[in-house]
């Protein structure tokens, strides 16, 4: 009726749900039917099946691409290794490593190769050097002892000549090349007995190289 007063609670809690009215009708409406992927953030809908499986075969195509590769790598790495062995026993300068690769290289292998060298004795020597001083008689001993320091002056004085000779040899043959190394290089070749050095000599005793 006109003139009646409304109380102050029913105009309030009429207002309060018209607002609670108004905001749910504007909320968007979500299908309650549709699952979420474990693995996605929330707000990110499912991935359909289409795009799980491409992206699984992609994962498994990774794998098997890794495999393929370092299987590839390693029958490489081992079909060159063969093919310096095979250098190696045969000289040829295509496969060496790169320690024995250029031509510096190889004429200070056959420079050492062409000529007798008393470092290459050493070993031998050693062994009977070993056996005489291990016979409890002096004058053998004494023998082996000097022996023993006629060697080592032999080795000294030859491996001096030989360097100085490579070296003057180097610098005629080789003006403008890098000839860094390649004395200490034949000279440790010199250490070693002919039969055994790698890559095998080329040349024979005597052979100019």
């Amino acid at each position: 009726m006109p003139g009646e007063r409304l109380p102050l609670g029913f105009v309030f809690r009429s207002r309060a749900k018209e607002e609670k009215a108004q905001v749910a009708d504007k909320a968007p409406v979500t299908d309650s039917k549709q699952t979420r992927d474990p693995q996605a953030k929330k707000g990110r809908p499912t991935p359909k099946r289409s795009e799980a499986q491409s992206q699984r075969r992609s994962v498994a195509n990774t794998t098997t691409s890794r495999k393929e590769a370092s299987k590839r790598q390693r029958d490489e790495r081992r079909a060159q290794l063969e093919r310096q062995r095979q250098a190696l026993a045969s000289g040829d300068e295509r496969y060496l490593p790169a320690r024995d690769k250029g031509p510096v290289r190889k004429f200070a292998r056959d420079f050492i190769d062409s000529r007798f060298n008393v470092a290459e004795f050493f070993l031998p020597m050693a062994v009977v050097i070993l056996v005489l001083s291990m016979v409890r008689v002096g004058a053998l001993q004494s023998i082996a002892l000097l022996l023993w320091l006629v060697v080592i002056v032999l080795i000294v004085v030859d491996s001096f000549v030989t360097s100085f000779r490579l070296k003057k040899r180097l610098a005629e043959r080789f003006p403008e090349q890098n000839r860094r190394g390649a004395v200490a290089y034949a000279l440790m070749r010199s250490l070693q007995m002919r039969r055994l050095r790698l890559p095998k000599p080329q040349v024979k005793r005597g052979e100019r190289p």
